[in-house]
């Protein structure tokens, strides 16, 4: 089934209150690139394409994708193609849904120095999972995980967590065979919860010392030994949170799943119920009573504002492979492990053929269940792609620097 098409956009919002938010707030050449890229995302000014219906002779003009991560509108083709790659690593076995929560005391921080706490959040998660899935007491073997970086809550407020995407088993440390985990249980959420808070601690203690910290504005005052100490000594006396979900039954599951989850940003365009009178009003979840849904009404420079939070450090990967899916093993120990649970001989020195790509519109079709190349008006006819459309300079502009002043 098509979805609907969204009425309200972000676009709409960066576009009517864009200049007001700068007034209101300083921005980051970074947070000026995204809201440009998504003002004129699939505009004139980004040029385009004629599309010229093969039946009825209609003529639409079709302009091109900002392609910016941060964007709603250009995830939906990017996601289907990553699902088409990631589908010939999949393995046949359920999966656990891990997911890793920092502490709320460690918000301003981690806002304040992105890069080197996120690094730090994938590798303690990582390590923790990977860890004590080796433990010949536990699993006992190495283990496949994709770990997905999501920063925002529901009302867009900073709360970083990873979602970690785990193989209900794994292959054994010498390689011989295939261990499998419990159906319905992967490893205790305590000993997770004590050993990722370790070393999450642990690797922000040396962060510290070596000087990888910025310590400005709200976080000045942690900069002080003794609060920091008296932040880290709370920090270890606090229960961290480690949430497992029950396991996928499939490769089919875990591709839905993943498509929910990896390419996400901050807030969808179907979730904006109206923009008026200054006011973004957008949808959320109730986690009390998920089958219903909230309604919160933002004044729209703040709704800009909790939306740039989640702006990632420029070349920053939110989305990791770890274990036996990590790139440096796809044709050594994920190939052994999909041999042996095909019950098919094992030689790993070949790779895999490779598959030829489909078309982006027939991946976004699979995914969305939009036709981007049917005519919506004969609804039988193809769109054809014919002459392209100049760049236009009229909509969007950066803003000129500022002037400078004497004191």
């Amino acid at each position: 089934m098509e979805r609907e098409r969204p009425r309200w956009e972000v676009a709409d919002v960066i576009r009517a209150h864009g200049e007001e938010l700068r007034r209101r707030h300083r921005l980051s050449a970074a947070h000026e690139k995204v809201l440009r890229h998504i003002a004129t995302c699939r505009t004139a000014a980004l040029g385009g394409h004629l599309d010229v219906c093969d039946t009825c002779a209609y003529e639409h003009n079709s302009y091109n994708s900002c392609r910016d991560r941060h964007c709603p509108k250009c995830q939906a083709t990017e996601r289907a193609r990553w699902i088409a790659e990631r589908t010939e690593r999949l393995l046949p076995v359920p999966c656990f849904h891990v997911v890793f929560t920092l502490p709320s005391e460690l918000r301003p921080l981690a806002l304040r120095n992105k890069a080197p706490l996120y690094d730090l959040l994938f590798r303690a998660a990582s390590s923790t999972l990977r860890r004590l899935a080796r433990d010949p007491k536990r699993l006992g073997a190495d283990i496949g995980v994709t770990a997905v970086l999501h920063t925002w809550g529901q009302d867009m407020h900073f709360h970083p967590h990873l979602h970690c995407i785990v193989t209900g088993g794994g292959l054994a440390l010498d390689g011989s065979h295939w261990m499998p985990s419990r159906s319905n249980y992967f490893l205790p959420v305590a000993v997770l919860a004590k050993l990722f808070r370790g070393s999450f601690l642990a690797g922000l203690e040396q962060a510290r010392k070596e000087g990888k910290l910025d310590f400005a504005g709200s976080t000045a005052e942690i900069a002080d030994p003794v609060r920091w100490a008296a932040l880290r000594d709370g920090l270890y006396r606090k229960d961290w949170r480690v949430y497992a979900k029950p396991p996928f039954g499939g490769p089919e599951q875990v591709l839905r799943y993943l498509g929910g989850y990896t390419h996400r940003v901050a807030i969808s365009n179907h979730r904006l119920a109206s923009l008026k009178n200054g006011k973004v009003t957008f949808t959320y979840k109730d986690y009390e009573d998920r089958s219903r849904r909230k309604t919160m009404a933002l004044d729209a420079v703040e709704f800009l504002r909790r939306f740039l939070l989640h702006v990632l450090p420029q070349g920053f990967v939110r989305i990791r492979h770890y274990g036996i899916w990590a790139a440096r093993n796809v044709n050594t120990k994920l190939a052994v492990a999909k041999r042996m649970l095909a019950s098919e001989p094992v030689d790993v020195q070949g790779a895999a053929p490779t598959k030829k790509e489909k078309p982006w519109w027939e991946r976004f079709l699979e995914h969305t269940g939009i036709d981007v190349r049917s005519c919506p008006q004969c609804k039988s006819g193809r769109l054809q792609r014919t002459r392209p459309i100049q760049v236009t300079t009229t909509a969007w502009r950066r803003p000129p620097p500022p002037v400078a002043r004497s004191p």
